[in-house]
């Protein structure tokens, strides 16, 4: 449920051409420009100084960081009621229900009342201004995101540092001048309205960019002159899950929005009958799809890179998708409004159009396979029985697809790492691209008609650089590097497995401090997601810096629920089975301790979206096991979360308590519903933001009000709501601000052990 960074795990301004998401920090999987195509995050390179004066600041912080002494806190009291809901025959009690209405003024109160609370604990912390600096310290050197190509020029997004939003710029050539297009912080001083998507015409006239108010999922479509560098006065608002695609004349271009959404939408109400549009410039519309059969189904649409081609994608849940065709060139359909050919009918797998040659389109399917191949189908020919494999179903999983240059570019997960391979059309010569180290290379981006294509590259201790890659030279270069003030020589990277509850093997992965000393004593912070096939794999960013430069030790457990060996690993943590996936978590919590790399006492836990729900009930199932509970912007009543926004979505994913063979294991697990009162709970700092309209925080508000009434122990139990933010977008400085508070509580609330 996390947009933004195109990470789950972490809050972000938006990057360039952001992925439409509809999962908790999932993409929308049609995204009909690339498969994994959000910009890369962070980017940094070389040291800041020496390593003793990182374990100088260590030191210093870690001399900070004893617990503080149990307090008895006041709570102010949340608005209470007696409303008892009935699933199939089961009564459930319901008790903090008007919390879910963010307007009422009984939960301004409240909510005021327990952010004055928690920044007054905050502010007490000695640690939070040294957390803040080093961040910021950290957070400061040019960061790139992944470009395009479109009419004759490269566009991408670059922050200078610490600039609240990235700017977009063109230019000519790799190595050419760039030249600012569009600067986010000259519309939006403050940060407050978020520049999020963007798309230049073919014609290089006019630019199509998106702002929203705290960063909500809810858009406006603006139009800019390039040569004028005015607005134009159309603007589409309140725009929904939506990509921004050109027809190739430039006069118009396709979205998708929820039927009505023009007239009136807000930030709390369930989302129905999405549909595709087509707007021509001047100011008419046309509805071009929607599904009549499933009013709770998405719809995206995307222009082919030649522009002869319309793909359509609709599913009615973040996983799986239908797929239509339509041939823009037919004269016989001058209007755009014929019915799509089908491609695909039914909605048992994903199925991602990668580009048309003659009559042949190439498919991305995990249909009949699992870990993903490239197939090729007949224009006009919806029997699936009936494609040809090009590329089949390996040992690996398929993380990426791009057609470009007549070439089939592919990215593979290996036990987490990336691989980059190289094909034929035809799936022969195979060739593997060197990669400057072990890692991620993640966001391809090319055209079908192109000589080159992007990515980025990152790991835990690389930061992110993106490279171009010269199809006809065979030569792998940086796009715009730079240098970072992070040294990594003093930290490693461990790869190894562990044990689940069944015997399962998980990955993770561990860094910390060379020559670590595993007696327990090290702040330690362990993070999760575990869902909707979102792999989770090595990645950097200052946030992880800096808790490495505190002394910390930073583990990510790769989850079953998401994608890292394909969809029999995502479905492992899917409904009834998503107790699977608190299981890994809680034994990847064990073996820290285990491995001597924490105790129950140094030992934090971390999570945002799916993730918060995964910290939620992990710190209910083994309150025992953690000292510290960090969950972001979570799914906490997992009976109502499918009444808000587009929570139907993930249904798909969780089941829903409109089912009544879901609502057993969903009780079972709930955060909300499996809080016992009298029970020692971690300290817990619950995040949220009151403009996010994807996991509406109804949820941390209620959690954090009955966490609150059953907390039977000194450990504060805090939430922090951020004002005019949304569920994965802040602008940089407080980005800086929230992460500083987070390991300020962290830090305060955990102990360091006696070797």
């Amino acid at each position: 449920m996390g947009n933004g960074t195109d990470r789950p795990r972490q809050r972000s301004e938006y990057p360039s051409r952001p992925p439409r998401t509809l999962s908790c920090g999932v993409r929308l999987r049609v995204h009909l420009r690339a498969i994994q195509n959000s910009a890369g995050h962070s980017h940094r390179e070389k040291s800041m100084s020496s390593a003793s004066h990182s374990s100088a600041i260590s030191s210093a912080l870690l001399l900070l960081a004893l617990p503080v002494a149990a307090q008895q806190f006041q709570y102010p009291p949340a608005p209470k009621g007696n409303t008892v809901d009935t699933y199939f025959g089961q009564s459930v009690a319901d008790p903090y229900r008007s919390l879910e209405d963010p307007d009422a003024s009984s939960t301004r109160t409240w909510v005021d009342a327990q952010n004055k609370l928690t920044f007054e604990y905050l502010a007490r912390l000695p640690q939070r201004d040294s957390i803040r600096q080093r961040l910021t310290s950290l957070w400061d050197y040019p960061k790139v995101q992944v470009p395009l190509r479109e009419a004759g020029q490269i566009w991408f997004r670059k922050n200078s540092g610490l600039q609240k939003q990235s700017v977009l710029y063109r230019k000519a050539a790799p190595a050419g001048a760039a030249l600012p297009v569009l600067d986010p912080n000259i519309l939006s001083p403050d940060g407050s309205t978020a520049v999020a998507q963007w798309s230049p015409s073919p014609d290089g006239k006019l630019l199509a960019y998106t702002t929203a108010a705290g960063g909500s999922d809810l858009l406006d479509i603006h139009l800019r002159n390039l040569a004028t560098r005015k607005d134009l006065p159309e603007v589409l608002r309140r725009v929904k899950f939506t990509d921004i695609s050109w027809t190739r004349n430039s006069k118009g271009f396709y979205y998708s929005r929820f039927r009505g959404s023009g007239q009136r939408a807000n930030l709390r109400d369930a989302n129905t009958h999405h549909q595709l549009w087509y707007h021509r410039l001047g100011g008419s519309e046309r509805l071009v799809f929607e599904r009549l059969d499933d009013s709770t189904a998405w719809v995206n649409g995307g222009v082919s890179d030649d522009g002869r081609w319309l793909y359509i994608g609709s599913g009615s849940g973040t996983t799986n998708n239908r797929l239509w065709i339509v041939d823009l060139k037919d004269p016989r359909r001058p209007d755009l409004t014929a019915h799509p050919l089908a491609v695909v009918t039914a909605e048992d797998a994903f199925h991602y159009p990668l580009g048309v040659i003659d009559s042949s389109l190439f498919i991305y399917t995990n249909w009949q396979a699992p870990r993903g191949r490239i197939v090729v189908a007949t224009i006009g020919d919806s029997i699936r029985a009936h494609w040809r494999t090009i590329i089949p179903e390996g040992s690996d999983v398929i993380s990426g697809a791009l057609l470009v240059g007549k070439q089939l570019v592919l990215t593979y997960l290996v036990d987490v790492q990336s691989r980059v391979r190289l094909f034929q059309l035809n799936g022969t010569g195979q060739r593997e691209l060197p990669l400057p180290d072990v890692g991620t290379a993640e966001n391809l981006r090319g055209q079908n008609g192109g000589d080159d294509f992007f990515f980025a590259f990152t790991s835990y201790l690389r930061p992110t650089t993106i490279y171009r890659y010269d199809l006809w030279a065979g030569r792998l270069e940086p796009f715009e590097p730079s240098t970072a003030p992070f040294n990594p020589d003093p930290y490693e990277t461990r790869a190894t497995f562990y044990r689940s509850k069944d015997g399962t093997r998980i990955p993770i992965f561990i860094t910390a401090r060379k020559g670590l000393a595993r007696n327990g004593s090290h702040p330690t912070m362990l993070y999760g997601y575990g869902g909707f096939n979102a792999s989770i794999t090595p990645y950097y960013s200052p946030e992880v810096a800096t808790w490495l430069d505190l002394g910390g030790v930073y583990a990510v457990a790769n989850l079953r629920g998401g994608g890292e060996y394909g969809e029999a690993w995502h479905q492992a943590g899917m409904r009834d089975r998503k107790q699977n996936v608190f299981d890994d978590f809680i034994a990847a919590g064990a073996f820290l301790v285990r491995e001597g790399y924490a105790t129950p006492g140094t030992l934090a836990i971390s999570g945002e979206s799916n993730g918060g729900l995964l910290v939620g009930a992990a710190m209910t199932q083994r309150p025992d096991l953690f000292a510290v509970a960090l969950p972001g912007v979570g799914v906490m009543d997992m009976l109502r979360y499918q009444k808000f926004t587009g929570g139907q979505f993930w249904a798909h994913d969780y089941g829903s308590s409109d089912d009544s063979t879901a609502v057993k294991y969903l009780l079972a697990y709930s955060p909300l519903h499996n809080l016992k009162p009298g029970t020692c709970y971690p300290a817990t700092l619950v995040t949220t933001a009151d403009h996010d309209d994807r996991v509406v925080p109804a949820h941390s508000f209620k959690f954090t009000a009955a966490l609150q009434a059953a907390q039977g122990c000194g450990r504060p139990a805090l939430i922090r709501v951020e004002k005019e933010g949304s569920h994965g977008y802040r602008p940089t400085d407080r980005i800086i601000a929230e992460t500083a508070d987070i390991f300020a509580f962290a830090l305060a609330n955990l102990r360091r052990a006696v070797p």
